[in-house]
């Protein structure tokens, strides 16, 4: 097998490529000209029965950045010991969290960010696949069907807006409906439930629908979620479940001894973890690779998103999307998805690029969203975009989830390469992640369930849901709830004084945006941004010259503009 893909990468990429074998992978070493040579030699070395590629072919003249750090250096939890260390608070470390929750253990999640959900977890549109996509028989496949039926009751008890609109699958040209049984096929394979839509029918459903559409599949089990308040739910359900959470915290070294994790470096002391769960989401890899345990490379796949303006959110009910029907395509397409809060995302796109942090958008990708998606609802312009934005997925060369046991280190647990529907599949993937943690800590001590764990987490309340006579006599009872910080979105003092001392406080202003919603809208913080900064700087007794916008240096005031003359 192995002079087999050599020859063939011979052939096809570079002379230049050395194959070797290492950790029941196949490890690719060497130089080319492009980053599309370092993908699509993954690609090929994928295609066998090697367990996952190492990719560690360079670019010829590319430089890649280093992890972007914490500039926090403290002794906090130097000598701590814990029975499980997460690492990665993303949607899959708060969902393991919440879930490892519900035993008497001494659980510690770590995250390099200021805060949760920074990287991918906050960088998606929110949906909850219905399970069509995957390859039948898949991790991504089990663990999509298990997750959505798992988000109806999630919902009521972390009090979380969930909207099962149903996906729409459309096809504009008549002869496509040939190839739709196609879907019907995949649909039984995986268990989801699906219905054929006529021209008529679908216009009844979505009477803004571009005229050009012929037709469509609808699954009805898709929903929506909003990504950043789900994934801080989740953890503050952890939290208050006695789960620890250490933010600006950076994993920098693993120390093993006879196939054991002994203990982790971190920029805030050394910890002692019985149990490690890798849930680093891009950078699972290189956290596998201090354990000694490398199988797999992430490969980044960027993926664009425009915003547009709730003034249109009326237009669109379902999801929407028009995907290629070839299955082997490792992308869905991206669509059209109305948010819990009402405004539409058009995308995502999909590019292959070799930065795990590069949130940067581009004219050619904004473009792309446009001329594919806004065109499948009449009225909708791209005049109605109102910001765009971009996040990565944390993607393997084989395309699937790693979801197990390591087999070289006895107290490492992978929960990686975790992309599309990886939010759908969350909670699925906490369970059997707790399941095997579990397991492993029950061969080194006693562990038991607790009996007063606390299933129900309240969502900060949200003035603008509630009646004139709710207001009035909350107001009445505290006049921070009755002035108005966020126009655009209507939030009030009180709800961004609630974030700031929620179980997982806000300490920033984008902290105060994902918990609230306050500079979300039409005019992106622009009016309400000082004042956000104002109550962060009362609440927290901190300079307002130490607000920062994302954490780090990331200051939204750089100097005072009034002083007293001698201190000029």
């Amino acid at each position: 097998m192995l002079k087999k893909i050599q020859k063939k990468l011979t052939k096809k990429i570079s002379k230049d490529i050395i194959c070797s074998e290492e950790n029941g992978a196949i490890k690719l070493e060497g130089e080319v000209n492009t980053w599309n040579k370092v993908y699509l030699s993954g690609k090929i070395a994928a295609n066998s029965s090697y367990r996952g590629v190492i990719n560690k072919l360079k670019v010829k003249n590319l430089n890649l950045p280093s992890i972007s750090k914490p500039l926090l250096k403290d002794t906090k939890l130097q000598n701590k010991k814990v029975d499980v260390l997460i690492i990665g608070g993303g949607i899959i470390g708060c969902s393991i969290a919440r879930e490892l929750s519900k035993w008497k253990i001494k659980t510690l999640l770590v995250d390099k960010e200021y805060d949760l959900a920074v990287h991918t977890s906050s960088r998606n549109d929110g949906m909850i696949h219905p399970g069509i996509a995957p390859r039948p028989g898949s991790k991504k496949a089990i663990y999509n069907s298990r997750g959505n039926k798992m988000y109806t009751k999630l919902a009521k008890e972390l009090d979380i807006e969930f909207n099962r609109t149903g996906s729409l699958i459309l096809y504009d040209k008549w002869y496509l409906k040939f190839a739709l049984p196609l879907l019907k096929i995949r649909a039984h394979e995986n268990k989801v439930r699906m219905k054929f839509l006529n021209k008529k029918e679908l216009k009844k459903r979505e009477k803004y629908i571009s005229a050009e559409i012929e037709g469509g599949v609808i699954f009805p089990d898709a929903g929506i979620v909003s990504p950043y308040k789900t994934t801080i739910a989740f953890g503050e359900s952890a939290a208050i479940n006695d789960v620890e959470f250490s933010l600006d915290t950076i994993v920098t070294n693993i120390i093993t001894e006879n196939n054991e994790i002994k203990y982790v470096e971190t920029n805030r002391g050394k910890l002692y973890p019985k149990i490690v769960i890798n849930a680093a989401g891009v950078f699972s890899d290189e956290i596998a690779e201090m354990a000694g345990d490398r199988f797999f490379t992430i490969h980044p796949r960027k993926g664009e998103i425009a915003l547009l303006d709730k003034k249109k959110g009326h237009m669109l009910y379902s999801i929407l999307s028009k995907p290629s029907l070839n299955f082997k395509s490792t992308t869905k397409g991206g669509g059209l998805v109305k948010t819990v809060e009402g405004n539409i995302l058009a995308g995502p796109t999909a590019i292959e690029q070799p930065f795990k942090e590069d949130y940067t958008t581009t004219p050619e990708g904004l473009n792309a969203i446009i001329n594919k998606h806004l065109k499948n609802i009449k009225g909708i312009r791209k005049t109605d975009i109102i910001t765009y934005f971009s996040g990565i997925r944390a993607s393997t060369y084989k395309e699937d989830f790693i979801i197990e046991k390591s087999q070289k280190i006895n107290n490492l647990v992978h929960a990686a390469g975790i992309q599309s529907p990886g939010f759908a599949s969350a909670p699925a993937i906490a369970e059997d992640i707790s399941k095997i943690t579990i397991d492993i800590l029950k061969e080194k001590t006693r562990v038991v369930k607790k009996e007063n764990w606390i299933p129900k987490r309240k969502k900060i309340l949200t003035l603008k849901d509630m009646t004139f006579e709710e207001r009035n006599k909350l107001i009445h009872k505290n006049p921070n709830y009755g002035e108005i910080i966020c126009r655009c979105e209507e939030i009030s003092k009180g709800e961004i004084i609630d974030a700031i001392h929620s179980p997982i406080p806000a300490t920033t202003v984008d902290g105060i945006k994902k918990r609230v919603r306050a500079g979300m809208g039409r005019c992106q913080g622009g009016f309400c941004a000082p004042l956000v900064i104002k109550i962060l700087n009362e609440e927290l007794s901190k300079d307002i010259l130490e607000i920062t916008k994302k954490g780090k240096d990331s200051y939204m005031v750089v100097e005072e503009t009034k002083r007293d003359d001698k201190n000029v």
